[in-house]
């Protein structure tokens, strides 16, 4: 069996096609095919709230392609989900009528939703209960932070601060001020505290700091990242670091948003385990699927 999660960013589109395995009752998946589409809604939504005539165009000959696919890779059952962007979006729901008249039904999620599907993806199986974790996830669009005691969510916000919007200068100091007064008050009392950071930019700045292996890195260690990448230009991160032209600007304001949320929750590492909204989005369909897995 085959399934497929559609992932509509604020910074890019992803599509990730996963390969279902049964042992006993144990289900797991494979990723068969991950594509990955620059899209970049958020430049129009958080600037100008609504989707342009060409990234409107994009947007529909990529579900197409996507339908496409999920046909060739007879795919059994798929989620879309579109986030940031297309929440900010005046005409967001045109933009999803017209997708699904190429055949693919999109859900504009709530900031709580995208948190709780990424949560389920990975800290809903490592969970120790007797440990503290403060899960954070940096999109286009928002920041999602979700703090994990005795097995239990504490509190879970969203913010209006994503490396598009900050970016595109659509970010207010208050929004900022307010993340960190919430961060303080709800992990007062909590020490030992284990970061968790999600996202395309904090996956590239772990391999940066650990040479490829997913291991907790410090607060100093991101400083100094961050430091090293901003004293680049913009096309000297792209020709001189490698980086694509499509993450060398935006993981500048994500080390910067993950440099603010360690420093007002006193973390002293973060780990980034590599999983995002498409790994949670399968872990859905796989719940929603499950009697006809086990009878497949």
């Amino acid at each position: 069996m085959r399934f497929a999660a559609i992932d509509i960013g604020s910074n890019a589109v992803r599509l990730l096609i996963a390969d279902i395995l049964r042992k006993d009752n144990r289900i797991s998946y494979t990723k068969n095919t991950l594509l990955r589409v620059p899209l970049r809604l958020g430049d129009d939504a958080f600037v100008d709230k609504k989707i342009s005539p060409p990234k409107f165009e994009d947007m529909v000959k990529t579900m197409r392609a996507f339908k496409d696919l999920l046909d060739v890779y007879k795919v059994s059952d798929y989620l879309a989900c579109a986030t940031s962007a297309m929440r900010d979006s005046e005409n967001g729901s045109q933009v999803v009528e017209a997708c699904k008249e190429v055949g693919i039904d999109i859900n504009i999620i709530d900031g709580g939703v995208e948190a709780k599907i990424i949560y389920n993806a990975y800290l809903s199986g490592i969970m120790d209960k007797d440990k503290v974790y403060l899960y954070i996830d940096v999109g286009g669009g928002s920041t999602e932070i979700s703090l994990f005691a005795n097995g239990e969510l504490k509190g879970s916000r969203s913010f209006n601060l994503g490396t598009i919007r900050i970016l595109d200068n659509q970010d207010i100091p208050e929004t900022w001020q307010e993340m960190r007064v919430w961060l303080k008050d709800i992990t007062k009392g909590y020490k030992d505290i284990y970061g968790i950071g999600t996202g395309g930019n904090i996956n590239k700045l772990s391999r940066i700091a650990n040479k490829a292996d997913d291991k907790p890195f410090s607060y100093a260690k991101l400083k100094a990242i961050y430091d090293h990448l901003n004293s680049y230009s913009l096309k000297d991160r792209i020709h001189d670091l490698g980086l694509r032209s499509d993450r060398a600007d935006v993981i500048i304001p994500a080390a910067e948003i993950f440099l603010t949320i360690m420093k007002s929750a006193h973390l002293k590492n973060i780990v980034a385990p590599r999983v995002g909204l498409v790994d949670g989005i399968i872990q859905q369909l796989i719940q929603r699927n499950y009697a006809k897995i086990l009878s497949a």
